[in-house]
């Protein structure tokens, strides 16, 4: 009798406490984007500088890269060897915008003189970061500035088999077949999950992975099984109803874009993609797996908390120092 009387006194006080303890919580670990700089507005080809479009201007290219950089001038020539032939090929209108995130190399530099010696000097686009933002905001800004009437992110790496841009293509076309033109085709290599593709990867790398994968699966997007992959495809539409909403800047903001695209109810398609493991990651595994759980939860809470907003503009961003 005295236990169930001290469970009426004391349940919903403490039920309280917790809610405004997980409260604080995702309060202080909630990401609020820098700014950009003026100059992170403008963009440089091999012979011309301009302002970068947004995502709220009518398209001009039919196909747009993003390709996040930092400190890449070893991995980069891969990716756009694969690129350029291909967008050539298929596309008579495109463009690939390197997003360097405040590179200590020559990553501009080699973008540009790639751009000079294979003729495509308009093609390639640079936006040089003045400090450093993560990978998340590297993304984002780009997705915001580009001038596709389709933009895939693509990763430094080439990791991901570039022909595989044609499936994702085909996938957001027939997704937007209803008359909806808001559709997101991400590459998966969830098939790959017992091929020697993944297998051959460390122990603690897999443990984390598998750790990662369950901690989406509680707090992020049920749906999708490889919310990481760095090749994801959105229509124009779809695009500027995502990217300018997002928060986090940090590894984790892949979940957030297709957290915000399924209360967008913007369909997702996901799509098995050729796709190999390639060395020099930016990842330190301890420390960037702690901070990715840490963002997930965060994230999650502060949606729930009305602390993330994605049904309108985040203009309270933090000014630039």
């Amino acid at each position: 009798m005295a236990s169930m009387f001290f469970l009426a006194k004391y349940t919903v006080p403490l039920a309280i406490a917790l809610v405004l303890l997980a409260y604080v919580l995702a309060a202080y670990f909630s990401n609020t984007p820098r700014a950009p700089f003026a100059s992170e507005l403008e963009f440089s080809t091999v012979d011309t500088t301009g302002e970068l479009p947004t995502i709220f201007d009518a398209p001009t290219t039919e196909v747009s890269v993003v390709v996040p950089c930092y400190n890449e001038e070893m991995r980069l020539p891969e990716l756009l060897k694969a690129a350029v032939p291909y967008l050539q090929e298929n596309f008579k209108r495109w463009e690939i915008l390197i997003v360097d995130d405040g590179s200590k190399d020559r990553t501009v530099e080699i973008a540009l003189n790639f751009a000079r010696d294979n003729s495509v000097n308009e093609k390639i686009r640079c936006c040089k970061f003045e400090a450093n933002r993560g990978k998340g905001g590297a993304v984002t800004h780009g997705m915001n500035h580009a001038s596709g009437e389709y933009i895939l992110f693509a990763d430094a790496d080439n990791a991901s088999d570039f022909s595989s841009l044609k499936s994702l293509l085909e996938a957001v076309k027939k997704s937007t077949e209803s008359g909806d033109e808001r559709a997101v085709a991400i590459g998966s290599r969830a098939h790959l999950v017992h091929t020697q593709a993944v297998i051959k990867r460390s122990a603690l790398r897999n443990a984390l992975m598998r750790c990662f994968h369950l901690l989406v699966y509680f707090f992020g997007v049920r749906t999708i099984r490889d919310t990481q992959c760095g090749f994801k495809l959105f229509t124009r539409p779809a695009a500027a109803e995502i990217f300018p909403y997002m928060h986090t800047e940090g590894w984790i903001f892949d979940v957030e874009a297709l957290l915000i695209a399924q209360r967008k109810n913007i369909p997702v398609n996901e799509i098995a993609i050729s796709w190999h493991e390639v060395t020099g990651s930016k990842i330190d595994l301890a420390r960037d797996s702690i901070q990715m759980a840490i963002d997930l939860v965060a994230m999650r809470f502060a949606y729930l908390f009305g602390i993330y907003n994605d049904t309108e503009l985040k203009r309270q961003q933090r000014k630039n120092q």
